[in-house]
């Protein structure tokens, strides 16, 4: 995983208007002996550093910015472009200022831009740090002293990026299972960017959220303990304590996973609904449509009630959707699930007790060909839902 400064600069690339990086070179850092005032910049960055005003503007062009280093300390340093030598150069460091000394000849200085008066700047000093930073931007050693393209980021990194992100931000061990849906949707949207399947491709959306909590949660557990499993465990009844705590907030999140992420899929959609409404008995089915108020009043007919379970897996725990709502005994009862593959002899129960299974479009093909035509995606459940509703 992305860390320490490389991290950041890759970050502040990803997150800012502009980026540029070269290596300092002997003159930047004094290494020669000479006065060399400052780093030296590629003409290709002039427009990261100046407006077409402030250059036609009579003498030498020159503004005065604020540039945060290693995200640590800021100075105001200056900006200055000679025409008649055809250089851009930062200068006005500061005293003491730790890194423009011969030894860091050769360090790679990344420069980003976040207004038109703040800019951040990162000098990468290792091997190590230089190549992650060079490769998550798909840029060769001889591409460098000119702007970064910020598009050539792999997804995979950009993704680790946000993961990293969200597990530095927590000022928990685990954050609620809600908390983490709603970081993998936002996660999963800002790297692959396809908000339009909610409507478009419900059933490919909810299989890339699935997947991407499930990634994030393991980075979570990584991070928690990582250090543990690597250094080992003291007793037998250690390693179970900690065996049996990570699985049972597996188990805990993946009940509660399914749920959230059809949610977002249904408000998406403007469908009106109930989480865990409450029906006779106090039975609480997980979703009900178009309302518990709906469903309690007896006025309101059950042709346009649905109700819908929400099971990861269901291969043993289908029949427990039988009873959930008895208004709606006589209608179908639809199951959502993530389960990849149901015996033939079981979806025959299944249609003898009028329930029917909604399964991403993808995982259909897993089930008993003669019998997948009884399965409804997620997409024609949104759709069916919808039409009750008159939307």
């Amino acid at each position: 995983m992305t860390t320490g400064h490389t991290g950041q600069a890759i970050k502040s690339v990803l997150n800012s208007e502009k980026g540029f990086c070269k290596f300092l070179s002997a003159n930047d850092t004094g290494a020669t002996g000479g006065h060399q005032s400052g780093i030296l910049i590629s003409k290709s960055a002039v427009e990261m550093m100046f407006s077409r005003q402030e250059l036609e503007q009579a003498g030498i062009p020159k503004r005065t910015v604020k540039i945060r280093w290693q995200d640590d300390f800021e100075t105001e340093s200056c900006f200055t472009y000679y025409e008649s030598k055809n250089e851009l150069r930062i200068t006005r460091f500061g005293r003491g200022f730790p890194f423009l000394k011969p030894e860091q000849t050769g360090a790679l200085f990344v420069f980003t831009k976040q207004t038109h008066t703040d800019y951040s700047g990162y000098f990468l000093g290792t091997d190590d740090e230089i190549e992650e930073f060079l490769d998550t931007f798909g840029v060769s050693p001889t591409e460098t002293n000119s702007l970064i393209d910020a598009q050539r980021v792999s997804a995979e990194t950009q993704e680790k990026l946000s993961i990293q992100e969200f597990i530095n931000g927590l000022d928990v061990d685990f954050p609620a299972s809600d908390v983490m849906s709603a970081a993998a949707r936002t996660i999963e949207e800002k790297v692959y960017d396809h908000v339009e399947y909610i409507c478009l491709n419900p059933d490919k959306k909810i299989i890339s959220w699935t997947n991407m909590e499930y990634t994030l949660f393991r980075a979570l557990e990584y991070a928690r303990y990582g250090e543990i499993i690597t250094k080992g465990f003291q007793s037998v009844d250690e390693f179970v304590r900690v065996a049996n705590v990570v699985l049972n907030r597996r188990k805990s999140r993946a009940g509660k996973s399914l749920e959230h992420h059809l949610s977002a899929i249904f408000d998406g959609n403007c469908i009106e609904y109930s989480s865990q409404a409450v029906t006779e008995g106090n039975k609480k089915p997980d979703f009900l449509f178009p309302s518990q108020e709906a469903y309690h009043d007896y006025g309101f007919s059950v042709d346009y009630i649905v109700s819908l379970a929400a099971k990861t897996t269901c291969k043993d725990r289908w029949r427990q959707v039988l009873n959930e709502a008895d208004r709606l005994r006589d209608k179908p009862k639809y199951l959502c699930t993530l389960q990849q593959g149901i015996s033939g002899a079981q979806m025959d129960e299944m249609q003898a007790e009028n329930v029917i299974l909604v399964v991403p479009k993808p995982y259909i093909a897993t089930y008993p060909i003669d019998r997948r035509d009884r399965i409804w995606t997620l997409a024609r459940f949104v759709q069916y839902v919808k039409m009750i509703e008159g939307k």
